[in-house]
């Protein structure tokens, strides 16, 4: 019984998340905008019939999106993370071996069955996800990473195959290959598909075929190992226990140019109870941080500046983090700029399996476990309820320069207000 590869993503992902909260959105052109409403990020498969281009900025094509009767909405980041996590447990569970890849995509290791077909699984696999989270995804299936990357592409853009395409176990793999431009080949950048293109090599089958010592003095091993996994040898293992995080950094562009010191530390008191909230969910701790902030690089007299700190115990406690953040606001702030974003980096982090203590500052186990209590309990709060539920005081009421997002559609995978209620 041979293994096979699959690479199993979700189509259209973020437009596909606002449809499936959203039923009045299906069938219909929707568009997701990116922070502040700046660009278009994502299209619902209606949107791309349009010729609406991926990134273009949404003042300039709203008229024509209205004209159209395509649906706009704002990024809305934390209903995308929570159906990424279920999409991703309900493929954990129908798989032998899985590698979360990205937030809408995944490489899984199968058994080939006895009769060699595998479409009677992909075709439950498509219906479990649309039934269960409403998404439709994409699955493509082969003896490496590679071939299921390309498969996944077939599957994609053959309406015929429904979503759904078997590289090992398809008629005529020559012709397929030679449909994909050098171009799409994962792990193929321009730089290097252009070299392709000088030697005669324009699609996938001809660098399966193509002499593989220039290849490997263009590219090195990386470039042999790509062509051998065109060939079906599965170089690329998948990926089980990702590496722990080295550095968690939160960041965003203010709705409006911030002048104004208190609101730049009511920024960046936001983005450390964000930070601590993931250094959390990772079962990490900081070290050290740093906090910066900078104008927008169109305007003159551009400005940019950063400042650091060390922690004498590392830490994702909220108020330990915030403590050490807040002093270094009037380090990077100057009057008269126009500060168009800020962030904070979390840096050194170590897992919280075991925390080195330092001779000259106590720390009690008692206040530490019921700090962690804390935390704890303020998380599960926000999640249930939703973010800011229960909110630091540094990060103000109704701060006026928070990312802009006027077309935000429902959270009500993350927050119960936004569950729908139906009278019966």
């Amino acid at each position: 019984m041979s293994r096979v590869t699959a690479l199993i993503d979700a189509n259209n992902f973020y437009a596909s998340c606002e449809q499936s909260l959203d039923p009045s959105l299906l069938g219909r052109p929707v568009v997701v905008l990116s922070n502040n409403d700046g660009c278009i990020v994502a299209r619902s498969a209606e949107a791309r019939a349009l010729g609406i281009a991926m990134g273009t900025p949404y003042f300039k094509a709203k008229q024509t999106l209205e004209a159209q009767g395509v649906v706009v909405r704002s990024s809305n980041y934390a209903l995308y993370a929570d159906m990424s996590q279920r999409l991703m447990s309900l493929l954990e569970s129908q798989v032998e071996e899985l590698e979360v890849y990205s937030i809408d995509e995944a490489f899984a290791r199968i058994s080939r069955p006895a009769t060699g077909d595998l479409r009677p699984w992909g075709r439950r696999m498509r219906a479990l996800a649309r039934r269960n989270l409403g998404l439709p995804i994409a699955i493509g299936l082969g003896a490496s990473k590679g071939q299921a990357k390309l498969a996944n592409r077939l599957a994609k853009v053959e309406a015929s195959h429904a979503g759904l395409f078997d590289l090992g176990d398809c008629d005529d793999r020559d012709h397929w290959l030679e449909t994909i431009a050098i171009e799409d080949v994962w792990g193929i950048g321009r730089k290097l598909a252009h070299w392709c293109r000088l030697r005669g090599v324009r699609n996938a089958r001809e660098l399966r075929d193509m002499a593989s010592g220039p290849l490997r003095a263009k590219a090195g091993v990386v470039g042999l190992r790509l062509q051998r996994e065109l060939q079906g040898h599965a170089c690329l293992p998948l990926d089980l226990t990702p590496a722990p995080k080295q550095e968690t950094c939160v960041s965003r562009s203010f709705s409006r140019p911030v002048t104004c010191v208190n609101e730049l530390r009511e920024a960046v008191a936001t983005y450390v109870v964000r930070a601590a909230e993931k250094l959390r969910r990772q079962n990490q701790r900081a070290a050290a941080l740093s906090v910066y902030t900078r104008t927008s690089p169109f305007v003159p007299a551009f400005y940019s500046r950063s400042a650091s700190t060390s922690l004498d115990l590392p830490s994702n406690d909220t108020q330990v983090l915030l403590q050490a953040a807040l002093p270094l606001v009037e380090r990077i702030f100057q009057p008269h700029r126009q500060l168009a974003k800020a962030g904070v980096l979390m840096q050194h982090l170590q897992g919280t399996e075991q925390l080195q203590h330092h001779l000259l500052v106590p720390c009690n186990a008692v206040d530490q476990a019921r700090r962690e209590v804390l935390m704890r309990t303020i998380d599960q709060l926000n999640q249930r309820h939703g973010r800011g539920t229960i909110q630091w005081a540094a990060c103000g009421l109704h701060p006026s320069w928070a990312m802009r997002r006027g077309q935000l559609g429902r959270a009500a995978t993350t927050r119960l207000s936004d569950v729908p209620i139906v009278q019966a």
